[in-house]
């Protein structure tokens, strides 16, 4: 069979030439090749004696003698020296091999194969080197041929993939990688054979035969190329990268869990929520860290109960003083929040088997279940996919508890599906650490939310409880806290009765926000109500609080307050608290209000237009506003203003005015201008301010008081000047007993004609100047008695000697309530009886035998 080797076989590498050399000793024929090695064309070689052609003159004579030999029939083959005719001094070493001929007339010839020994030795040094690199070499290296099939594999490859290297002959890429790892590797050797562009660094992955160890290679791959230039094939050479692509890998996972813990600290526990704050846990850490995660909290923990289960004790436990009674970890749990990057996750979110729990759904964990031991000990756990409390969607589970200042709070549950990498030792170091910083900011949020709700109930306590009534007034009136955050505040109102069936009105605003502005808005306003009995005009009530609140900030009160203000760093450790407030009262007899400013918002007063006119905007009521409460050192002056009927007073706190948004005029323009129908009802009115003006809710308080005048009517009011005279208490009780049966109060004639005849009797003997007598009938009847002394009468218990003092007792037993008050003009005695019927604390009812006792 015939075969031939294509251009660039082994002849071209080893430079082989030929020539023959005829009966007469000359060359008779030139060999292209020759002409090539000896730099001499045919028509210059062929007639001519090669060895004084080629040879040097001192080898000519040997020469001559071995060409005689050959001739004879001797084969010979050796080195001989050679130069190029020419003169150039070229020259070289050539290896000869001689075969004797005979030409057809049977003359003897010879036959002359020639080799370079240069080019031999060149041949030789490169296959040494290729094999001490190829056989020798540290990493795989493998020569494919142009169908892609093994051509030839080096040792340390047959040492990874086994057997000997003459077996890996004839074998393909897909004999050793995965199916799709050797596509592409494969696309990357046709690429390379056919673009001759090589390839570097190609990552594949796969195990060895008999392995289930996954390794990475870096592959470099690159054309071979024959002798004459044409392809012959594709050299790979592939290194084992598998450390250094889980050094790799594990810096990544180091800089994405630095990463992921910096995210943690500045999106967990943004809010004061427990809820949210579980939310927030599981927005970190879904997809970024796993696939699955649910947030459990302890039921009690989130009904505000602070009975939690305290950190365990025992071998094994870090010995840390809990709190709580140690709940046991049976205890119920409540599923808060859960998260999924998975499309078919189940919607329960629970990792583990069971029934699903939803979000809100309150559960338990069985006793051996890997959630409640993990409660129970306060460890993590970690459940891989052979575990039978794992669902055939999750390879792998944490079950971390949720711990803060030694307690448990909850469990955090991560779960990574099937096609993720599983979890391991730094992961859970990652979830712990995760778990603990969220844990932190649910306890706080639980601590924000017990103290806030302790600050609430303590606020809407001191707020008027239902709808408060007054005599002569509707009343009507709105409280707004910020918002949900910030819902405790410092604003108040307060609707006070006072005696003569006048009422005092009162809106304030303590500077500040939270348990601290409650606090001392609640001392106020409790201050307010004390001072509001002892019955004093308004500028004195307000120089009082002033005091009050002075005091508040300093541990000795007031006087405290007081002297360090004289001493800068006392003063410097003092709290300041300070606050606005107005204090009207109203007389529904005179239909007159007095009113005081401690640097507050000035009330708003609407008069009633007459019938068909247009509605008027409300009036701001000039009233010096004075300084704030707790500044000190400045009087309060008040003013009176008479109300007519049916005319509208709104007392309000800025926040109902004033924004960031728009000047406080614009604010005040716009209460006025919605106040311009006080026709309308009164609850409808505060509706209709609150809807309209733009009060940016969320950004303070808002405390909104109306009061509509309606007055006393005239004949509701008996009022009478008495003469100083012994007669005038016989007067007393006659006008009392003809004004009562005409106001159907037959029932009260005699006990009020009792009590209006002791206190005209102390007026006569006790008093000065004139004696005015005053019955008011609105929910109540009402007898005041005035007179021109300032002496406070002062009621004592007489001993049996003594023929008076039993005045003021018989009041008292025999009233609803008594007291006195100071006047411009002197004091006010006055009694007060419920009327019948009326739903009010029992009068006492003497006996015969009673009433002589007291009287001996």
């Amino acid at each position: 069979m015939w075969h031939s080797s294509p251009p660039g076989s082994i002849y071209d590498y080893i430079k082989v030439a030929s020539f023959s050399i005829g009966p007469d000793g000359l060359i008779d024929q030139w060999s292209l090749r020759a002409e090539e090695l000896f730099g001499l064309t045919a028509a210059q070689a062929v007639g001519r004696d090669p060895v004084d052609a080629f040879m040097p003159p001192e080898l000519r004579e040997g020469g001559h003698r071995k060409v005689a030999e050959i001739l004879d029939g001797k084969e010979w083959t050796g080195l001989i020296p050679f130069r190029i005719p020419g003169g150039n001094g070229a020259h070289g070493v050539a290896e000869i091999y001689v075969m004797p001929t005979e030409t057809e007339t049977a003359e003897r010839a010879a036959l002359c194969v020639v080799v370079d020994v240069r080019a031999l030795r060149r041949i030789e040094s490169d296959l040494a080197a290729s094999q001490a690199i190829f056989g020798q070499s540290p990493f795989g290296f493998l020569l494919f041929g142009t169908d892609l099939t093994v051509q030839r594999a080096n040792r340390r490859f047959a040492t990874v993939f086994g057997g000997a290297v003459e077996e890996h002959r004839g074998r393909t890429v897909h004999d050793y990688l995965p199916p799709r790892e050797a596509d592409r590797m494969a696309a990357a050797l046709r690429r390379v054979l056919e673009t001759g562009e090589a390839v570097t660094d190609l990552q594949i992955s796969g195990a060895a035969p008999g392995s289930r160890e996954k390794r990475h290679w870096s592959i470099n791959l690159y054309r071979v190329h024959g002798g004459s230039g044409l392809p012959i094939g594709v050299a790979g050479l592939g290194t084992d990268v598998t450390r250094r692509h889980l050094a790799a890998r594990e810096a990544a996972g180091v800089r994405r869990n630095l990463a992921l813990l910096n995210e943690a600290g500045h999106r967990i526990g943004n809010s004061l929520d427990l809820e949210t704050t579980a939310r927030e846990l599981l927005d970190v850490t879904v997809p970024g860290f796993c696939d699955l995660a649910s947030v459990d909290l302890y039921q009690g923990l989130l009904l505000g109960d602070d009975d939690r289960p305290a950190r365990p004790q025992g071998p094994g436990v870090p010995s840390l003083p809990g709190r709580g009674s140690g709940r046991a970890p049976s205890a119920p749990l409540r599923r808060v929040a859960f998260a999924s990057a998975v499309s078919d996750a189940p919607l329960s979110g629970t990792p583990f088997s069971g029934p699903p729990v939803a979000v809100g759904e309150i559960h338990r964990y069985p006793a051996a279940s890997p959630g409640a031991l993990a409660l129970r000990t306060a460890r993590p756990r970690l459940l891989e996919s052979g575990d039978p409390n794992v669902t055939t969607l999750v390879q792998s589970t944490l079950v971390v508890p949720l711990v803060a200042h030694d307690t448990v709070v909850g469990l955090a549950q991560f779960s990574r599906t099937k096609g993720s990498e599983p979890f391991g030792e730094r992961d859970r170091a990652v979830a712990v650490e995760l778990a603990a910083r969220a844990a932190v900011c649910i306890d706080n949020a639980r601590l924000y939310r017990r103290e806030h709700e302790r600050a609430l109930i303590l606020q809407r306590s001191l707020l008027p409880p239902g709808d408060p009534e007054a005599a002569g007034l509707d009343i009507a009136c709105r409280y707004l806290p910020g918002n949900a955050a910030t819902e405790v505040g410092g604003d108040w109102f307060d609707v006070i009765e006072l005696p003569g069936h006048r009422t005092a009105l009162v809106v304030g605003d303590v500077m500040g926000r939270g348990l601290r502005a409650a606090v001392a808005m609640g001392e106020l306003r409790t201050a307010v109500r004390t001072l509001a009995l002892l019955d004093l005009e308004p500028a004195e009530v307000l120089s009082a609080l002033d005091e009050v609140a002075r005091g508040l900030g300093a541990p000795g009160g007031s006087q405290q307050a007081s002297r360090a203000a004289l001493h800068s760093r006392d003063a410097d450790l003092s709290e300041v608290y300070l606050a606005t407030c107005v204090y009207a009262v109203y007389d529904p007899v005179t239909r007159r209000c007095t009113i005081a400013n401690a640097g507050h918002m000035p009330p708003v007063l609407v008069e009633p237009g007459e019938p068909g006119s247009a509605p008027r905007p409300g009036l701001l009521l000039e009233v010096p506003p004075g300084m704030p409460l707790g500044v000190g050192g400045e009087p309060f002056e008040e003013v009176e203003v008479e109300l007519p009927e049916g005319a509208l007073l709104a007392l309000y706190t800025d926040g109902l005015v004033e924004s960031r948004d728009h000047p406080l005029e614009e604010g005040l323009r716009g209460l006025r201008e919605a106040l311009a129908d006080p026709v309308r009802p009164l609850e409808d009115v505060c509706d209709h301010v609150l809807a309209t003006l733009d009060t940016r809710h969320g950004e303070d308080d808002i405390a909104l008081l109306m009061a509509r005048v309606q007055g006393l009517p005239t004949d509701a009011v008996g009022d009478w000047q008495l003469p100083r005279e012994a007669r005038s208490v016989g007067r007393a009780r006659e006008l009392a007993r003809a004004k009562l049966p005409a106001w159907g109060l037959e029932g009260l004639l005699d006990t009020t004609e009792l009590l209006v005849s002791e206190l005209v009797t102390n007026a006569l003997r006790y008093g000065e100047g004139e004696i005015r007598l005053r019955l008011l009938l609105d929910r109540t009847l009402v007898c005041e008695v005035w007179d021109g002394n300032l002496a406070q009468p002062r009621r004592r218990r007489a001993r049996d000697t003594d023929e008076g003092g039993r005045g003021l007792q018989l009041v008292g037993l025999l009233s609803a309530g008594w007291g006195t008050r100071r006047t411009h003009r002197g004091k006010t005695v006055w009694f007060e009886l419920p009327l019948p019927g009326a739903t009010a604390e029992p009068v006492t009812e003497l006996s015969a035998e009673q009433l002589l006792n007291m009287y001996g």
